[in-house]
């Protein structure tokens, strides 16, 4: 009994002596590739200074690298140099002139999230899924999301040209939209529509917003609300402790709203609803489209998996990651994707979106055919740029609902589950 206890015991010891010489040998291969990787780049890096036609510094070409390298990682991981890192910190904080345009990398192309509602960009009918092609006279060819944010802001009163591609159109179209003062206001409606259905349009979750959101709601109870519709089109997200105060006012406390999965456990989080004073009975139906984004994509995810919802409208952008700024030594930082959003019932919202339960096209403008230049790729599209294009009309801003197809979906199925309700 004894001998056998000690060969097992020894056959123990072998095995974990031989786990560890394997994981020391697949580390060794790691840093051997690693290694091999970092003397094939300062090789390169030694023929460029050599041969190079012109005199090189050495920053500017490490500075190249990194941008390249984070570059190929997502369209929202970024090398920033200091300027550009200072820069980030300070916009963060004081206001300045702009269009009012969300904007992202999407298959190659700077596309737009969202115009903000009210914003120059919104008044001159820039759309959700537009791809900005030229800035001015600069082609936005594998140009960084820094770098075309800051061409695009700037003084106010001052004019920026933009050519756009769009996805119902066959051909570019020219924007000339003068810059402003960007001021966001969070909600922009708040009134009953018929049959005691009221209507909320959120246009980004702030720190305010949930105190907003309070008012309204006691504005439209005062009113005689009896159902209740939140539009959440072109909301490109903003503040997530925000998104997930507003979706437990419909959920209550204690509900998983979503939860970030990374590499490491202490990028994996979730967030759990806080609301005491909840809106729980209150029929409701969400609007989104595909300007909607972020944390109105986390509200609709959640509400639709808790089945507290009617989602309406068309399909959310899909951005659901999550980037952490990490500072370096020299001022320059990186913005790094490290963790990705789920709903409660675990899908993944980057690169997805929301689907709605039901449906809905927007108001189309007639003579609009489907598109069949944005089939191609990135790099004919801009090759085929030319000078003189047309330019675009300015699109008015007006409230009518009754001429909205997807807010009088909601209204509908609103009014369907009231006389249900009757019924039973």
């Amino acid at each position: 009994m004894r001998k056998k206890i000690f060969f097992i015991s020894l056959f123990i010891v072998f095995a974990c002596i031989g786990v560890r010489l394997g994981f020391s040998e697949n580390k060794k291969k790691t840093n051997d590739e690693l290694y091999k990787q970092i003397e094939i780049f300062s090789a390169t890096l030694a023929i460029i200074q050599k041969e190079y036609v012109l005199d090189t510094k050495t920053k500017d070409l490490i500075y190249g690298a990194l941008k390249g390298m984070l570059a190929s990682l997502d369209a929202h991981s970024q090398f920033m140099d200091p300027e550009t890192y200072e820069e980030l910190k300070v916009n963060t904080q004081g206001k300045f002139g702009g269009l009012g345009i969300e904007i992202t990398i999407k298959d190659g192309l700077l596309t737009v999230i969202t115009p903000i509602q009210d914003t120059p960009a919104w008044k001159a009918g820039i759309k959700a899924n537009d791809h900005i092609v030229k800035i001015n006279d600069s082609l936005t060819r594998e140009m960084p999301l820094t770098d075309a944010v800051k061409k695009m802001r700037g003084k106010p009163g001052e004019a920026v040209n933009l050519t756009i591609l769009r996805d119902t159109e066959k051909k570019l179209l020219d924007f000339r939209i003068t810059r402003e003062m960007i001021k966001i206001t969070d909600i922009k409606y708040v009134r009953i529509l018929e049959n005691g259905i009221g209507y909320i349009r959120l246009s980004e979750f702030r720190e305010n917003t949930f105190l907003e959101l309070n008012n309204a709601l006691g504005i439209l109870s005062k009113q005689g609300m009896k159902a209740l519709i939140i539009d959440l089109r072109n909301n490109p997200g903003g503040l997530l402790d925000v998104a997930v105060k507003v979706t437990g006012k419909f959920l209550g406390p204690n509900k998983l709203i979503a939860y970030t999965a990374g590499r490491h456990k202490d990028q994996n989080l979730k967030f759990f609803s806080e609301a005491k004073n909840t809106n729980l009975e209150l029929p409701l139906a969400i609007l989104i489209n595909e300007g909607s984004a972020s944390g109105s994509e986390i509200v609709a995810g959640a509400l639709q998996d808790y089945k507290r919802a009617i989602i309406i409208g068309k399909k959310s952008f899909g951005k659901g990651s999550v980037q952490t700024v990490i500072p370096l030594e020299d001022g320059a930082a990186l913005r790094l994707t490290t963790s990705h959003y789920f709903t409660p019932s675990g899908k993944i919202i980057q690169g997805n979106g929301v689907t709605p339960d039901i449906l809905v096209e927007e108001n189309k403008l007639p003579n609009i055919q489907a598109d069949q230049v944005t089939n191609k790729k990135s790099d004919e599209i801009f090759d085929q740029i030319q000078n003189d294009q047309p330019v675009n009309k300015s699109a008015k801003d007006t409230f009518d609902y009754k001429a909205d197809t997807q807010l009088m979906r909601a209204v509908d199925s609103l009014i369907a589950i009231q006389i249900y309700k009757q019924v039973k």
